[in-house]
């Protein structure tokens, strides 16, 4: 029987200390209810941005304790099967996000699921993509908020976070302490206005550790298309240099190319793209296509 955490279990920072909510095996299915990112305080277009507690922003759910996932490890996370709300939002806050300072009003909209299609100002029709905003285990040491992401995980709001792919992370603590939350039925990468369509969701999946990865550049992602490694950091700079550099050492301790074929090759064939550009770290990922790797003959477990 397949195990559930209900979004009444959230958690505000991925920290060592947390408390976990379920202990599942390895392998093991579970599903996850999620809060969309306002922990469902705004309900209609009347509600703007200020009446927010904004100590109830960026709900996680969880954590979810993982049996024998011990710090050093690389713990692959399957994301099976995703299910969304039927009513997103989306709001502008002058001063924030990358339009902050050009944005006066606050407005909320409420864009409905049709289908497979989000409507936005019952004109604009947008294929529907569900992705988890917020994913991660806890660090090592030390409390990270929700809204910011790093390198275990967190707010990174990469639109590739969807169903049928897989995600790795390098284990802080035992147990590894995993939890998501911020869901969005479609995003658009950058999240410019801080948000996209906020929505409350659900998700399948199971989580072993994978122990010819360790040492892997993690966070990671692997889907049927691309691997990415994904970064954050203070700048965006930073953060291409990071996930370039991630994605080289991967291809060469990896995969076993030369450093001038990765090179090459990540010239060639690679994407090297933003994830989002408003949270307190900007989060960057590097894409790999899976075909070289098949013509390598590398497979990743």
């Amino acid at each position: 029987m397949t195990q559930k955490v209900s979004r009444s279990h959230v958690f505000f920072s991925f920290h060592p200390d947390l408390e976990p909510v379920l202990r599942i095996q390895q392998g093991e299915e579970v599903v996850m209810e999620t809060h969309d990112c306002f922990e469902g305080q705004i309900r209609n277009s009347n509600d703007l941005i200020d009446v927010l507690d904004w100590e109830h922003v960026n709900p996680a759910t969880g954590p979810v304790y993982i049996e024998g996932a011990k710090p050093g490890d690389v713990l692959r996370v399957d994301l099976l099967k995703m299910e969304i709300g039927d009513q997103s939002i989306m709001v502008t806050v002058p001063g924030e996000g990358a339009l902050g300072d050009l944005i006066v009003n606050m407005e909320t909209v409420l864009l409905k699921l049709e289908g497979n299609e989000v409507v936005f100002k019952d004109k604009i029709r947008v294929p529907k993509k569900p992705m988890i905003g917020v994913i991660g285990v806890a660090p090592a040491t030390g409390s990270v908020p929700n809204g910011t992401p790093g390198a275990h995980g967190g707010n990174m709001d990469c639109t590739l976070v969807t169903e049928g792919a897989s995600l790795y992370f390098t284990v802080g603590v035992d147990g590894a302490l995993f939890g998501a939350g911020d869901f969005h039925a479609a995003m658009g990468d950058g999240e410019i206005v801080i948000c996209g369509a906020e929505t409350p969701g659900e998700f399948r999946f199971r989580a072993q550790v994978v122990e010819s990865l360790k040492g892997l550049p993690t966070p990671f992602l692997r889907n049927e298309d691309v691997v990415a490694v994904i970064v954050s950091a203070t700048t965006i700079d930073e953060a291409t240099s990071g996930a370039t550099h991630a994605m080289a050492r991967f291809l060469t301790e990896f995969v076993g190319l030369s450093v001038n074929d990765a090179g090459m090759l990540m010239s060639l064939v690679g994407e090297l793209k933003f994830c989002q550009v408003v949270d307190p770290e900007k989060t960057v990922r590097f894409e790999f296509p899976n075909y070289v790797l098949d013509q390598y003959g590398y497979k990743m477990n």
